[in-house]
C-alpha cells in the first residue's frame, strides 16, 4: 500500500514538473516581478541602512507576494486545460495532493534560493546564521506550497480565483510568517536564534499537513 502510493505521489510528480516545463514562461513571469520589485526597492533605499527586522519583514513581504503567483497553479492550470475530471478519475486523491504540494514546494524553495541572494546583494544585507537562514526557508516554502495547494483545490470553480487565494492565504500564512521573519532578523543581527519559533513553523508545517490530508478527500469527490 505504501509502495503504491509512493509511486502515485511520484507519477503525479513528474506529471507537474512536465507541465512546469512546457509552462515555463509563466514562472519567469513570476521571477521578473519578484527581480523588479527587489530592484525597485534597492532603488527607493539610496544606500540607507535597514534594521535588521524591517529587512527580514520587507524580505517575507515580497517572498510572499512573488511565490503567491505560484502557489495558486495547482489546480488552475489543470482546469484550464481540461484535465481535472480525468485526474480525478486516474488520480487518488492523496496521491494528487502531495504529489502536487511537494512539486509545489520544491519550485517555491528553489525560486526562493534564487530571491534570496539577489535581495542581500542589492541590500548589502550581511548573513550571520546560513543555515538558519536555510531552513527558515524550506520551513517557510514547505507551508506556504502545502497551504496554496490546499486552497487552490478549495477554489476550483471560482472566479476571481487569484484575488481570493490572495485573501485567504494571508490569514492562513500568519502563523508561520511571523515567526520566519523573527528568525530571519535573527540572521540578519546575529542575534541568539530562538529555536522555539523553528520549532513551531515545523509544528505548522506538520499540522497543514495533516489537515491537508484529512480535508482533501473531502475536497476531491465533492469537486
Amino acid at each position: 500500500m505504501q509502495v503504491s502510493l509512493y509511486r502515485a505521489v511520484e507519477a503525479v510528480f513528474r506529471k507537474e514538473a512536465l507541465i512546469s516545463l512546457r509552462s515555463r514562461a509563466s514562472w519567469l513571469v513570476v521571477l521578473m516581478f519578484a527581480l523588479t520589485t527587489l530592484s525597485c526597492v534597492s532603488l527607493l533605499m539610496q544606500g540607507d541602512v535597514l534594521s535588521p527586522r524591517l529587512a527580514a519583514a520587507m524580505l517575507w513581504v515580497i517572498l510572499f507576494f512573488s511565490l503567491l503567483s505560484g502557489a495558486g497553479r495547482g489546480f488552475a492550470d489543470e482546469e484550464q486545460e481540461g484535465t481535472l475530471m480525468a485526474l480525478s478519475v486516474y488520480g487518488s486523491p492523496q496521491a494528487v495532493l502531495f504529489g502536487k504540494g511537494i512539486f509545489m514546494a520544491v519550485l517555491l524553495f528553489a525560486l526562493s534560493l534564487l530571491i534570496v541572494p539577489v535581495y542581500l546583494v542589492l541590500m548589502d544585507i550581511p548573513v550571520f546564521s546560513v543555515l538558519l537562514l536555510f531552513a527558515v526557508l524550506l520551513a517557510g516554502t514547505y507551508g506556504m506550497a502545502m497551504a496554496g495547494t490546499l486552497l487552490s483545490a478549495l477554489m476550483v470553480g471560482a472566479k476571481a480565483q487569484n484575488g481570493l487565494l490572495a485573501i485567504l492565504m494571508l490569514p492562513v500564512l500568519l502563523p508561520i510568517l511571523l515567526p520566519a521573519i523573527v528568525l530571519t532578523a535573527g540572521c540578519f543581527s546575529g542575534e541568539a536564534a530562538r529555536i522555539s519559533y523553528l520549532v513551531g513553523m515545523l509544528l505548522y508545517d506538520g499540522i497543514m499537513t495533516l489537515a491537508a490530508s484529512l480535508l482533501f478527500d473531502f475536497l476531491w469527490y465533492e469537486d
